[in-house]
Protein backbone atom coordinates (compact mmCIF):
# COMPACT_ATOMS: atom_id res chain seq x y z
CA UNK A 1 0.00 0.00 0.00
CA UNK A 2 1.57 3.19 -0.43
CA UNK A 3 1.10 6.42 1.39
CA UNK A 4 1.00 10.22 0.28
CA UNK A 5 4.07 12.43 1.54
CA UNK A 6 3.72 15.62 2.05
CA UNK A 7 6.28 18.70 2.61
CA UNK A 8 6.12 21.35 5.28
CA UNK A 9 3.95 23.35 3.23
CA UNK A 10 1.65 20.51 2.84
CA UNK A 11 2.08 19.85 -1.35
CA UNK A 12 2.03 16.53 -2.22
CA UNK A 13 5.66 15.41 -2.52
CA UNK A 14 5.96 11.70 -3.25
CA UNK A 15 4.56 8.54 -2.22
CA UNK A 16 6.06 5.79 0.35
CA UNK A 17 5.73 1.77 0.03
CA UNK A 18 6.45 1.76 4.10
CA UNK A 19 9.49 -0.11 4.94
CA UNK A 20 10.25 -0.45 1.36
CA UNK A 21 10.64 2.24 -1.46
CA UNK A 22 9.91 5.79 -2.19
CA UNK A 23 8.21 6.84 -5.51
CA UNK A 24 7.56 10.54 -7.01
CA UNK A 25 4.94 11.99 -7.76
CA UNK A 26 4.72 10.41 -11.47
CA UNK A 27 5.56 7.05 -9.67
CA UNK A 28 9.25 7.43 -10.71
CA UNK A 29 11.04 5.32 -8.14
CA UNK A 30 13.82 7.48 -5.90
CA UNK A 31 14.58 5.71 -2.87
CA UNK A 32 14.75 2.92 -1.35
CA UNK A 33 14.28 2.40 2.20
CA UNK A 34 16.24 -0.76 4.62
CA UNK A 35 17.28 -0.95 8.31
CA UNK A 36 14.95 2.62 9.00
CA UNK A 37 16.66 4.26 6.65
CA UNK A 38 16.57 6.07 2.84
CA UNK A 39 19.06 5.48 0.11
CA UNK A 40 18.67 7.21 -3.01
CA UNK A 41 17.71 4.71 -5.94
CA UNK A 42 20.22 6.50 -8.19
CA UNK A 43 23.44 7.12 -6.28
CA UNK A 44 22.54 4.61 -3.51
CA UNK A 45 23.69 7.35 -1.17
CA UNK A 46 22.30 7.98 2.63
CA UNK A 47 19.26 10.01 2.71
CA UNK A 48 18.35 9.66 6.44
CA UNK A 49 16.32 7.68 8.90
CA UNK A 50 12.64 6.77 7.69
CA UNK A 51 10.44 6.31 10.88
CA UNK A 52 7.45 5.32 9.79
CA UNK A 53 5.74 7.81 7.63
CA UNK A 54 7.87 10.43 8.01
CA UNK A 55 11.45 10.69 6.58
CA UNK A 56 14.56 13.19 8.37
CA UNK A 57 17.19 14.07 6.75
CA UNK A 58 20.92 13.58 7.87
CA UNK A 59 20.47 15.63 10.75
CA UNK A 60 17.10 14.70 12.04
CA UNK A 61 15.07 17.34 10.84
CA UNK A 62 11.17 16.38 8.89
CA UNK A 63 11.44 16.82 5.35
CA UNK A 64 8.27 15.08 4.20
CA UNK A 65 5.22 13.70 5.99
CA UNK A 66 2.22 11.92 6.01
CA UNK A 67 -0.65 13.00 8.46
CA UNK A 68 -0.90 9.65 10.06
CA UNK A 69 2.72 10.17 11.52
CA UNK A 70 3.47 12.73 14.13
CA UNK A 71 6.14 15.03 12.79
CA UNK A 72 9.07 15.22 15.08
CA UNK A 73 12.97 15.37 14.79
CA UNK A 74 15.21 13.51 16.66
CA UNK A 75 18.95 14.06 16.99
CA UNK A 76 21.82 13.75 14.64
CA UNK A 77 21.51 9.92 14.10
CA UNK A 78 24.64 7.75 13.42
CA UNK A 79 25.30 7.26 9.52
CA UNK A 80 24.53 3.77 9.25
CA UNK A 81 27.15 1.47 6.98
CA UNK A 82 26.00 1.40 3.34
CA UNK A 83 22.58 -1.02 2.52
CA UNK A 84 22.52 -3.65 -0.30
CA UNK A 85 20.57 -1.68 -3.17
CA UNK A 86 17.48 -2.62 -3.55
CA UNK A 87 16.44 -4.00 -6.87
CA UNK A 88 14.14 -1.90 -9.14
CA UNK A 89 10.57 -2.52 -8.25
CA UNK A 90 7.62 -2.75 -10.90
CA UNK A 91 5.87 1.01 -11.05
CA UNK A 92 2.82 1.17 -9.00
CA UNK A 93 -0.55 2.62 -10.48
CA UNK A 94 -1.11 6.00 -9.62
CA UNK A 95 -2.76 6.72 -6.35
CA UNK A 96 -6.08 9.35 -5.96
CA UNK A 97 -4.69 12.36 -5.38
CA UNK A 98 -5.08 12.75 -1.59
CA UNK A 99 -6.61 15.77 0.30
CA UNK A 100 -4.45 18.38 1.27
CA UNK A 101 -3.53 17.89 4.95
CA UNK A 102 -3.91 20.81 7.84
CA UNK A 103 -0.34 22.56 8.18
CA UNK A 104 1.30 20.39 11.31
CA UNK A 105 3.10 21.96 14.44
CA UNK A 106 6.66 23.01 13.66
CA UNK A 107 8.70 20.06 15.35
CA UNK A 108 11.44 20.85 17.68
CA UNK A 109 14.37 21.43 16.16
CA UNK A 110 12.94 22.73 12.89
CA UNK A 111 11.42 21.25 9.55
CA UNK A 112 15.10 20.56 6.99
CA UNK A 113 16.13 23.55 5.41
CA UNK A 114 16.59 21.47 2.20
CA UNK A 115 13.36 21.08 -0.03
CA UNK A 116 12.19 17.22 -0.35
CA UNK A 117 13.98 17.61 -3.86
CA UNK A 118 17.30 18.12 -2.62
CA UNK A 119 17.24 15.87 -0.10
CA UNK A 120 16.82 13.25 -3.13
CA UNK A 121 19.79 14.63 -4.72
CA UNK A 122 22.26 14.15 -1.90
Amino acid sequence: MLYPLFDKDCDLVAWIAPNDHIFDTDMNWVAYIRNGHAWSSGSGNWLGPVNGLLCLNQSGQPVAWNPKESVAGTSRPSRPSRASRASRPSRPSRPSRPSRPSRPSTPSGGWANESFFAWLGQ
